[in-house]
């Protein structure tokens, strides 16, 4: 793989006489970024299928993670859950503190 950058070459005039073109060898860069790639949708697919409930939350409080398993126990839907007070929505008020 290769990043190529290029701009015009300019006489005194400003008139274009030609091209300039730099070209950087990115291979390994971009190897690197598809091992990133795939070991992120293995851990992705790690947490959505785990057999134990996931689930997280934001600064605010509002559900950001929520597997599969969190949904079966729940009965919300990933998209129900997402954006959601955690608290608020998903713990019964007895066991709110």
């Amino acid at each position: 793989y290769l990043l190529v950058n290029a701009t015009t070459r300019r006489d005194a005039g400003d008139k274009v006489i030609g091209v300039v073109g730099v070209a950087q060898d990115v291979t390994e860069a971009a190897k690197h970024d598809r091992a990133v790639a795939a070991m992120a949708n293995e851990l992705r697919q790690l947490v959505d299928t785990a057999n134990a409930p996931i689930f997280g939350i934001d600064v605010n409080g509002n559900v950001n993670e929520w597997n599969n398993k969190t949904a079966e126990i729940t009965g919300f839907s990933k998209e129900e859950a997402f954006d959601k007070p955690l608290v608020s929505t998903f713990i019964v008020p007895k066991l709110r503190q």
